[in-house]
């Protein structure tokens, strides 16, 4: 079993920065999959970025694309999400999941079996 919590939400002017944490309960990131999603009231999670524990490698929506980063601190079994340049259409409630194939990215969030409560990002313009 894989907890998951999520933290560093907040408010946020448009424009500036804001980093995510996800701490991980063991250490899983070289063998799963990790990935932020949000979710906008009323709508389903979508993607937002992810990387693979088998080799690091990431992906991103294309609406985050150039302006957040997601990386691992396998020291502290950690997962950040690095936002930068946030716009308003940013706000919504940000959520860490993991994913138990470290070789594939999944978009959708049936694939993720473990995730974190949740983090709510809050933008002013």
């Amino acid at each position: 079993q894989v907890q998951l919590r999520d933290s560093g939400g907040g408010l946020v002017q448009a424009g500036d920065s804001l980093t995510l944490s996800c701490q991980v309960s063991r250490d899983t990131l070289t063998m799963y999959t990790m990935a932020w999603f949000r979710q906008f009231p009323g709508d389903d999670r979508e993607f937002v970025a992810a990387i693979r524990g088998s080799s690091s490698a990431t992906d991103y929506a294309d609406s985050v694309k150039g302006r957040f980063a997601i990386s691992t601190d396998a020291a502290k079994n950690t997962v950040h999400l690095q936002m930068d340049r946030v716009k308003t259409e940013d706000a919504a409630t940000y959520y860490c999941a993991a994913a138990p194939e470290s070789y594939i990215i999944h978009y959708s969030p049936r694939r993720y079996n473990y995730w974190g409560q949740g983090t709510q990002v809050t933008v002013s313009s």
